[in-house]
Parts: C-alpha cells; sequence; structure tokens
C-alpha cells in the first residue's frame, strides 16, 4: 500500500473525518479481525494564515503556503496526497506546480461522481471562496453539467455560519433547517437536481445520501473513495 498524505486544519473538524472515512473504508474492505490499515501522514496546516491570505487576495503567498505544507508531508513519507477542504482548490494548478507530491482534487473526482448519477444542474454549498469562484462551474462544464451557487445574500449568511459555527465545530439543527431553506429556494428558482456539500464540514451536517428529494454529494466521501483506490495502487 502507498503511504497516503492529508493536507488537514482547513478545518480540524474534517480533517477528523476524513481520518475516519478512510478507516471505515478500509474496515470494509478487510476481511473480519483484520488489521490492515494504511500509512497516513496528516500535516495540520494554520487555517487563520490560510483564509488572511485569500481574504487578502494574495493568491500566490497562499498557495506557495500550502504548497510548501504538502512538501512536508512529502518529507515525511507520504506517496501521494489530498487536501481536505475544497476551499484550497480555488488554487489547486498553482498548489500542484509548487508540489513535490501527487494530488488527487476533491472537485474532479466529485465531477467525476456527478456524471455517474447523471446529474446535470448542481446547486454549490461551500465557503464565499468557493460559491464566488468558478473552479467548480469550469471543472463540472466539462461533463456537460452546470454548477449553481445561490444568491449574494443567501451565500454571506452560508459563509457566516460556516465560519462561526462549522469549522469550530458548532453544529446547530437550526443551523441546518436554514440550509435546507435554502437549498429549497434554489430548487424554485435554479430547478438544480443535486447538491454539491462543497465545504468538508458540511458532510458532518449532511449525513444522508438525499435530501428534499436530491442527492447530496458527499465531497469528503468521495474524495476518500479515491484516496482508497490509490492507496491500493502498485
Amino acid at each position: 500500500m502507498k503511504t497516503i498524505g492529508i493536507l488537514g486544519g482547513l478545518g480540524p473538524e474534517a480533517t477528523i473525518d476524513y481520518y475516519k472515512e478512510i478507516i471505515k473504508g478500509f474496515n470494509a474492505i478487510n476481511r473480519e479481525g483484520s488489521l490492515n490499515y494504511p500509512e497516513i501522514v496528516i500535516y495540520s496546516v494554520n487555517m487563520s494564515r490560510f483564509i488572511g491570505l485569500l481574504n487578502k487576495e494574495m493568491y500566490p503567498e497562499a498557495s506557495d503556503y500550502i504548497a510548501s505544507c504538502i512538501n512536508k508531508l512529502k518529507d515525511a513519507g507520504a506517496d501521494f496526497a489530498a487536501i481536505s477542504a475544497n476551499t484550497p482548490h480555488l488554487l489547486f494548478r498553482e498548489i500542484q506546480s509548487k508540489s513535490k507530491l501527487s494530488l488527487i482534487s476533491i472537485v474532479e473526482t466529485c465531477a467525476e461522481r456527478a456524471a455517474q448519477i447523471k446529474v446535470k444542474k448542481c446547486g454549490l454549498l461551500g465557503t464565499r471562496f468557493t460559491m464566488n469562484a468558478t473552479f467548480y462551474k469550469e471543472v463540472f462544464a466539462k461533463r456537460a453539467i452546470d454548477v449553481i451557487s445561490p444568491d449574494a445574500s443567501q451565500i454571506e449568511f452560508i459563509n457566516g455560519k460556516l465560519f462561526t459555527e462549522l469549522e469550530v465545530g458548532v453544529f446547530k439543527e437550526e443551523t441546518k433547517s436554514y440550509f435546507l431553506k435554502i437549498i429549497e429556494e434554489m430548487k424554485i428558482r435554479d430547478e438544480i437536481d443535486s447538491v454539491i456539500l462543497g465545504c468538508t464540514e458540511f458532510p458532518i451536517m449532511f449525513t444522508e445520501e438525499a435530501y428534499l428529494g436530491i442527492p447530496f454529494l458527499n465531497t469528503t466521501r468521495i474524495h476518500v473513495s479515491k484516496i482508497i483506490r490509490e492507496c491500493l495502487q502498485d
């Protein structure tokens, strides 16, 4: 098995979820009683530093920072790496070009899954950086799938809740209900047929495969599935 590198800390709750999902995936593969788990290296970054650089639109510095952290995974023995967050994929090409390890893109793997289940118009929930950017739209467009973000006021609401609640480990039923209300409005207004959980804290809140009669694409679980396949490749 290859040694897995996980860039974590963006945020901590999602990093924990990645580790649990990887172990759960290997439990499903292993025969009963087997302890054949992969070697995993996790490097947890300073989220405040990274988000601060994005807020100042210091994108070269932000990509330098993330790439330098990924290179520490390489130095620690990882054979490949994955970033356990959606927002840094805003700079994925730049980060990959500066990294010593091959990276598995959460966006590419999510687009593959969306194509498999034949959805055509996905609503995108995530941080303000993710919802306002085009990196999801560009990747999904290659598969003739539209990606729709909420309206401006909804984006600000979602972003605020992410950074004041979910990213610090607070998951409220009231907030979950507000998010579902936004998605219901998008179903009517934008005719979305699915939702991308474009922040890896969302799968901790939305644990079912579908809500409101449409599939929710769990980017953590989709990403982890690809990580496991890569780990097992010779």
